[in-house]
C-alpha cells in the first residue's frame, strides 16, 4: 500500500452500516485514553457500538480498562439511541496488559447465551519502553492478549453459530503501518526538549510514522527477540504486521480443525482524527495538523470499516480489508520466506498461549 494509495483511500465513500442485528451480542474492545500515552481507539469503539445499537443489537459489550469511563460511554451511547432502549450496552473490565484480566473477561463472556461477533479494536502505541507480562507492552496488548482473548472465545462463537444458525465473526483491527518498511530518524532528547511530556509527544509523532523492516524475523525466536529494547520506533507497526500474519494463520487453523466455521478477518481503519495526534508539538504539528484537517477520517467514518468487517461474507475469511474492500498483503507476507516466518511465528504464539492457558489452542 503506497503513501498516495493510502491518502487517496481516505476520501473513499465508505458504506453506511445497515444490517439488521436484532438479538445479536457483540463485544467491542477498545482502550480508554489515559493509562497509556498512545491508547487511541475508544472513540472508534464508541461509534461502532452506536451503530450496533442503532441496528437493534440485543447486547453490546464495551471491553475497557476503566469501567467508570466505560459506563460514561454507555450512558452517552444510550442517550443517542432514538429508540430509547436501555440496558443494551454494558461496560466490562478488560486490561489487555494483564493475562489474568483477559482470562477473567473470557470466562465471563463464555457464560453469555450467545456471542455473534468479537471486534478486537483495542490497541496501544507507547512512546517509552515498557513491559507487561514479560513482553514489551505493545506486543503484549496488540498481539498476545488479542489472540489469547480470541482463541478463548472461539467455543462461545461456535456455540452461537450452531444454536442460532448464524456466521460468527472475529475482527482484528490492524493498520496500513504493516506495509511500511524503513524506520525514520529517531528523535533524540536534547536541551530544547524541556519536559518529559514534550519529549513523549515528539516520540509519539515519530512512532506514528515509523516504518518497520521487521529484523526480528531472522531471530531464532521472534517473540523473545521482541523483548529486546531495539528498533523500538518500529515496534507499533511491527505489531500490526504480526497481527496480519497471525490472523492469516489462525483462519487456516480454524479451517483445518473442522470444528465449525468462524469468519476471521482484519482491516485498516485508515488515518482517523483521534486523540493520538491532537497535541503533537512543533515541528511535527506542521505535518499532523494539516493532515488531520485535510484527510483524517472522523471516528464515525473509521468505525464503518469495523462494521463492514463484522458483517462481511465468508469470502473475507483470512483476508485483510482497506477502505471496506479486500486488499493485497504487505510484501513481508508474500513468498516462501514469508510463509516460513509466519509458520514460525504461529508456532511461537501457540507455545506462548499454551504457557499462559494450558490447553487453550484446543479451542481452535
Amino acid at each position: 500500500m503506497s503513501f498516495w494509495t493510502s491518502v487517496l483511500g481516505q476520501f473513499s465513500n465508505l458504506p453506511y452500516p445497515n444490517e439488521d442485528c436484532t438479538g445479536r451480542t457483540v463485544i467491542v474492545t477498545g482502550a480508554n485514553v489515559g493509562k497509556f500515552p498512545g491508547s487511541h481507539t475508544s472513540k472508534r469503539r464508541s461509534r461502532a457500538a452506536r451503530h450496533f445499537v442503532r441496528l437493534n443489537a440485543g447486547k453490546v459489550i464495551l471491553a475497557c480498562r476503566s469501567v467508570d469511563k466505560g459506563e460514561a460511554a454507555v450512558r452517552d451511547i444510550e442517550a443517542s439511541d432514538p429508540s430509547g432502549r436501555r440496558g443494551v450496552v454494558d461496560a466490562w473490565q478488560l486490561d489487555l496488559s494483564s493475562f489474568d484480566s483477559v482470562r477473567a473477561f473470557a470466562a465471563r463472556a463464555a457464560a453469555l447465551d450467545r456471542l455473534d461477533a468479537l471486534v478486537n479494536n483495542a490497541s496501544v502505541l507507547t512512546v517509552a519502553w515498557a513491559t507487561a507480562e514479560d513482553h514489551e507492552l505493545m506486543v503484549t496488548v496488540n498481539v498476545l492478549s488479542t489472540f489469547l482473548l480470541t482463541v478463548m472465545l472461539l467455543p462461545a462463537l461456535r456455540r452461537t453459530a450452531a444454536k442460532f444458525n448464524i456466521m460468527p465473526h472475529v475482527v482484528i483491527v490492524s493498520s496500513d503501518g504493516a506495509f511500511l518498511v524503513r524506520p525514520p530518524p529517531f528523535p533524540r532528547r536534547s536541551s530544547t526538549v524541556n519536559s518529559d511530556t514534550r519529549h513523549q509527544k515528539l516520540m509519539l509523532a515519530s512512532f506514528a510514522t515509523a516504518q518497520t523492516s521487521f529484523p526480528e524475523k531472522k531471530a531464532d525466536h521472534i517473540l523473545n527477540r521482541l523483548k529486546v529494547n531495539q528498533n523500538y520506533t518500529e515496534r507499533y507497526n511491527t505489531t500490526k504486521l504480526l497481527q496480519l500474519m497471525l490472523m492469516r494463520r489462525l483462519a487456516a487453523a480454524i479451517d483445518a480443525s473442522q470444528k465449525g466455521r468462524v469468519v476471521v478477518n482484519s482491516l485498516n481503519p485508515g488515518f482517523c482524527n483521534t486523540q493520538l495526534f491532537r497535541s503533537v508539538p512543533f515541528p511535527f504539528n506542521l505535518f499532523f495538523a494539516p493532515a488531520l484537517a485535510l484527510v483524517a477520517r472522523s471516528p464515525e467514518m473509521g468505525s464503518r470499516t469495523l462494521m463492514t468487517a463484522a458483517f462481511a461474507g465468508e469470502d473475507t475469511h483470512g483476508q485483510w480489508m482497506a477502505n471496506c474492500k479486500p486488499h493485497g498483503w504487505p510484501a513481508a507476507m508474500t513468498g516462501d520466506e514469508a510463509d516460513r516466518v509466519m509458520d514460525k511465528l504461529w508456532d511461537e504464539l501457540t507455545e506462548t498461549l499454551e504457557g499462559i492457558e494450558p490447553g487453550v489452542m484446543n479451542n481452535i
